[in-house]
């Protein structure tokens, strides 16, 4: 699919995500224009169509017996991600897992919205893992960013 409004460009150098990020690890980077807070981004982007939801409901039982964490119970979280950090500029969410660790940042900057991942593979079934999902990966992130830049042009997610 095509998401004119959706721009690759690395996360700002200033984002915590970078504090992360080793050398092998995997981070990629898409911003719109948008002049939305970075929670206000998420929420508008993680407001998830129901294919999203399947997916992620069918990677719950084929990772199930692999010992891949699920949903958080975290209070304060975005769809099934919990919020680790959250400031002014940014939202981190993610968590740690024995396959991988991946945080997703959101960043406000200069009226656009940033949105990154980082993912760190501990051993082969961490990167056959995000080898498997990379074009889900790709498809779900674009139309999160692309959601964001229609709502701030109409109004309309």
């Amino acid at each position: 699919m095509f998401f004119p409004a959706v721009k690759t460009a690395p996360m700002p150098r200033e984002s915590q995500l970078w504090q992360f990020f080793r050398e092998g690890d995997f981070i990629d980077g898409y911003r719109v224009v948008a002049p939305y807070t970075p929670r206000r981004a998420a929420e508008i982007a993680m407001k998830f169509p129901a294919w999203v939801y399947g997916l992620l409901a069918i990677r719950q039982i084929v990772m199930l017996p692999f010992g891949l964490k699920g949903k958080s119970k975290s209070a304060d979280r975005m769809a099934i991600f919990p919020v680790t950090e959250c400031s002014t500029d940014e939202m981190i969410l993610g968590f740690d897992d024995k396959h991988l660790d991946f945080r997703i940042g959101i960043m406000a900057r200069d009226g656009h919205i940033h949105c990154a991942t980082w993912v760190h593979r501990h051993n082969w079934l961490g990167r056959a893992y995000l080898r498997a999902v990379m074009p889900f990966h790709i498809l779900i992130t674009k139309q999160m960013l692309a959601r964001v830049a229609r709502h701030a042009e109409t109004g309309q997610p």
